[in-house]
Formats: C-alpha cells, sequence, structure tokens
C-alpha cells in the first residue's frame, strides 16, 4: 500500500443536479419534525404529571450530572474530535427518541403484566427484563446510524465509546427528570435530593457504562473486514449492555436500603473503575494509533519523527499550540491546531486504508491532506501566511 498518491489531487466533479441538496434538506426536515413531536409528547407528559414547578427542578437537577458527564466523553474524544452536529445529534436521540420510545414500550409492558399480576410486580418485571431490552436497543441504533450513514466519521472503538456514552447521557438526562419531579411531587426538597445523590452523585455513568458495550461492538464492526464479526460484535455489545443493565435495576428493585448500598459497594464501585480504566485505555489506544499510522509519512519525509511524537501527546500537543502562538500569533495557533486536527485524519485514513475499509477516493483524500499539512506547517512557522 503506497505512502501516498503519487498523482496531483483532483477536484471531484460537481454535480448539476439538486437532487442531494433536496433529499438532505428532506432528511433535515424529518429529523426536526420527529425531535419535535417527542420533545413536545415529553413535555407535555412531565407538565401534566409532575407540575411547572417540580418539572423545573428536575431540568435543573438532571442537568447537573451532564457538567461532569459529556466532559469526559468530549475528553475521550480529544484526538480526532467528532463533527459537533452529530455529538448533538446522539444527545437529542437520547433525550428525546430513546427516551420517548422507551417511555412508549416500558408502559405498555406494564400494562400489560397488570393484566396476569400486581401493580409492584408488574413495575418490577418491566424494570428487569423490559427496560434494559427496549433502551439498549433505541440508544445502539443511535450508534449504527452514524456508523451507517457517516462511514467517513466512525473510525472504530473510541468513536463508538463517545456516540454511546453522549447518546445515553441524553437518556439519563431525560430519564432522571422523571425520576427527580416524582420525587419533587411526593415527597418536597427531602426526597428530591435523595434521588439526585443517588442518581447524579452515586451513579450517574450508570447509563453510559451499559450502552458504551454496545459502542465498542459497533467500533469493532467498524474496522473489520469479516462480515460475521460485523453482526455479532455489535449484537455481542447489546446483549452484554442488556445483561448488566438488567442486573443493575435487579440490585435496585430486590435489595433494600442497605442491600443496595452493599450492591453499589461491591459491585457498581468496581464496575465504574473498570469503566473509567476502558476509557483511559481507550484514550491512549488512540496515540498509539496516530504513532503505527503517521509513522511512515514521516519516513517517507511528509512528517518528522518528532512531529509524529507531538501529535501523538496531547500534552505535547498544547505545548505545541503555545509555541505556535508564541511566535506567529494568532494565525500560527489557528495553523497549528489545523495541522494537528489534520494529521489526525490522515492517521485514521491510514488506519481505514489499511484494514480495507477506506472509499474508493480514499487516495486522492490523502494526497489533499498531506498537501493541507504541508501548507499549515509552513503558516504556523510563519513561512506563508494565507
Amino acid at each position: 500500500m503506497s505512502v501516498a498518491a503519487t498523482a496531483p489531487p483532483l477536484t471531484p466533479p460537481e454535480n448539476p443536479t439538486t437532487r442531494p441538496r433536496i433529499r438532505a434538506v428532506i432528511l433535515l426536515g424529518l429529523v426536526v419534525v420527529g425531535f419535535t413531536i417527542c420533545a413536545l409528547a415529553l413535555a407535555s407528559y412531565f407538565g401534566s404529571s409532575l407540575g411547572l414547578q417540580a418539572s423545573l427542578l428536575a431540568i435543573l437537577f438532571a442537568a447537573l450530572p451532564l457538567l461532569v458527564v459529556i466532559p469526559a466523553f468530549v475528553w475521550l474524544d480529544r484526538f480526532e474530535a467528532e463533527p459537533t452536529r452529530l455529538l448533538v445529534f446522539a444527545f437529542l436521540w437520547g433525550a428525546l427518541v430513546s427516551a420517548f420510545g422507551a417511555a412508549v414500550l416500558n408502559t405498555g409492558a406494564v400494562v400489560a403484566f397488570e393484566t396476569v399480576t400486581d401493580p409492584e410486580s408488574a413495575v418490577a418485571t418491566m424494570a428487569v427484563v423490559v427496560a434494559p431490552v427496549v433502551e439498549e436497543a433505541f440508544k445502539g441504533i443511535l450508534v449504527l446510524l452514524v456508523w451507517w450513514l457517516h462511514r467517513r466519521e466512525f473510525d472504530g472503538i473510541t468513536d463508538g465509546m463517545v456516540y454511546a456514552g453522549i447518546c445515553a447521557a441524553g437518556f439519563a438526562f431525560t430519564e432522571n427528570i422523571q425520576y427527580l419531579g416524582q420525587a419533587h411531587a411526593e415527597g418536597g426538597g427531602a426526597f428530591l435530593a435523595g434521588v439526585f445523590v443517588l442518581r447524579g452523585i452515586m451513579s450517574p455513568f450508570a447509563h453510559p457504562m451499559f450502552t458504551v458495550l454496545v459502542g465498542i461492538g459497533v467500533g469493532i464492526a467498524a474496522t473489520s473486514t469479516r462480515r460475521w464479526l460485523k453482526v455479532v460484535a455489535p449484537l455481542v455489545g447489546y446483549v452484554l449492555a442488556v445483561g448488566a443493565h438488567s442486573m443493575w435495576n435487579l440490585a435496585a428493585v430486590a435489595g433494600s436500603g442497605t442491600g443496595m448500598l452493599v450492591f453499589y459497594l461491591l459491585v457498581g464501585v468496581p464496575i465504574f473503575f473498570g469503566f473509567i480504566c476502558l476509557v483511559i485505555w481507550a484514550r491512549s489506544r488512540e496515540g498509539g494509533l496516530i504513532v503505527r499510522h503517521l509513522t511512515p509519512y514521516a519516513d517517507a519525509g511528509w512528517l518528522s519523527h518528532g512531529e509524529v511524537g507531538m501529535l501523538a501527546s496531547m500534552s505535547r500537543r498544547r505545548e505545541a499550540r503555545i509555541w505556535a502562538r508564541t511566535n506567529t500569533g494568532a494565525p500560527g495557533l489557528a495553523a497549528m491546531r489545523a495541522f494537528q486536527d489534520t494529521a489526525s485524519e490522515l492517521a485514521l485514513l491510514r488506519k481505514r486504508m489499511h484494514h480495507s475499509t477506506a472509499s474508493e477516493n480514499c487516495l486522492e483524500h490523502e494526497r489533499l491532506l498531506l498537501d493541507a499539512l504541508v501548507s499549515q506547517r509552513r503558516a504556523f512557522l510563519g513561512e506563508w501566511v494565507g
């Protein structure tokens, strides 16, 4: 496999028709309409069942865990940041589509179970048996959609974890509004504080931990050339997510206050630290992949080996940006940021080429990225700006 195409970069011909634009507008319209319907339905439900004051308080407290969860996945996504529009879409899918769809199916399951058992048992059965299956399916669909529709933006396990985590954070946000609002309506501020401690402080990463397993499965499928693995990996991830979710809900349903605390300390805390280790591993793995896939370009003279080392370390990337700003000002800083982003994209393109999952125009895209690196380097060195 060549490191770079030798032919000059080609400019793809413009499409003389307006079909892609019209199709994009239609799809965007459908997305907006779908999100709006889900948002209105959820707002109507919260307003009628909880009341305005309880709903507003619940929204405020439900948003607080996001200040920890979202930055954690943004941190994981630093080497090659995913498009903001897709991350926002993932969050809204979780908060609106997944939450609405799960609410409808879970409620229907409770009604069905109540025909054969008492209400308390019906709710417990739904929480342990139905909710994990339904909720992880809705959240997992988002990860699959991003992989299917934006393959160029989906580069493996880390991306799967990021989209899964952001989507699950959105779902948890909406679910927490319900639980917090019900607590306030039933017992006032004391109940609200108790539920917030349980869901917002002790287990803010619960839903992301489950759905990340789906993301890992889809990430494995995205980088595999084996057809069976493209099917089996997401399914295995989904089954594991459902199992972990079901076990968590079972502990909440079956355990008393003391029993739940014991489960949390003996099972929940170790799983959480395992999740943290997984996130750190995924982050360090990204740096290793950058070294592996950019080294051939350094050997060919497109990059220096020192630049490759800088690009594989977030701390050295920060130092490089400071250096560029000090030496060539704001234009140099912008050029260094662009240089780092372009190099990350080049590494991931090389990875797809290595796994034979790159698009047909990968050599053309590779040459465009290499030319961009040359221009960006000249800019942050002060040799050329413009």
